[in-house]
């Protein structure tokens, strides 16, 4: 039974003992270009950090939410098509998940992987490195800022750690909503940058149309 069907029938929730699961936000929207081009001016650019000490687990990636769902769980139902959860609902069975990044769609939950549109690498040597462990789960979990995303293992395999100076998607279409997305979760997160990956952020914000 897909998630967001689990608080239809109030009878089936008493029988079985479950609490409804709450209705699932929707994907967090960019911001416009303007303040895209406002938060991209007033970032820091300093020479990256030492990766010295960087673990992926300092992020404690995937925790679990409030609704009881681990956040790769909770990404995977928000942003696919046509979810259906295994028993005990939280786990997808089946459903279909867009890759933004080269304009693919994943019909195997196996292998849609969620991408953290800033790196967690990129984020350590640009600021991370000096957070507490909380301030690390709530960025490796952020479910409020448009820091998760869906992508296929190839395009996520491709982006690695990598940011928008080595690594852009292959889906020119997508670059608008990229630029403005990265911008905007460096921007909250406090997160530096580098004049080269300024210089492809500005230039991906060009492809723009409003």
């Amino acid at each position: 039974m897909p998630r967001a069907a689990l608080g239809l029938s109030a009878a089936a929730v008493i029988v079985v003992g479950l609490a409804a699961a709450p209705a699932l936000a929707e994907p967090p929207a960019p911001p416009s270009t303007s303040t895209a081009r406002t938060e991209l001016a007033a970032l820091t650019v300093a020479a990256p950090h030492s990766m010295d000490g960087y673990a992926r687990d300092k992020f404690s990636i995937w925790a679990k939410q409030p609704d009881g769902c681990t956040t790769r769980q909770d990404v995977l139902a928000r942003d696919g098509k046509d979810v259906q959860d295994k028993p005990g609902g939280c786990q997808p069975a089946s459903g279909s998940w867009y890759s933004a990044y080269d304009d693919a769609t994943v019909t195997d939950v196996a292998q849609a992987t969620i991408d953290h549109m800033v790196p967690l690498a990129e984020a350590w040597r640009s600021g991370a490195d000096g957070w507490t462990a909380d301030q690390r789960k709530a960025f490796g979990n952020d479910l409020k800022d448009p820091q998760l995303l869906i992508a296929s293992e190839s395009s996520n395999s491709s982006k690695s750690d990598s940011g928008p100076a080595d690594w852009k998607p292959t889906n020119h279409a997508f670059w608008c909503t990229y630029a403005k997305d990265y911008t905007h979760v460096k921007s909250v997160w406090k997160l530096t940058t580098t004049d080269d990956e300024k210089k492809a952020l500005a230039s991906m914000l060009d492809s723009c149309t409003s």
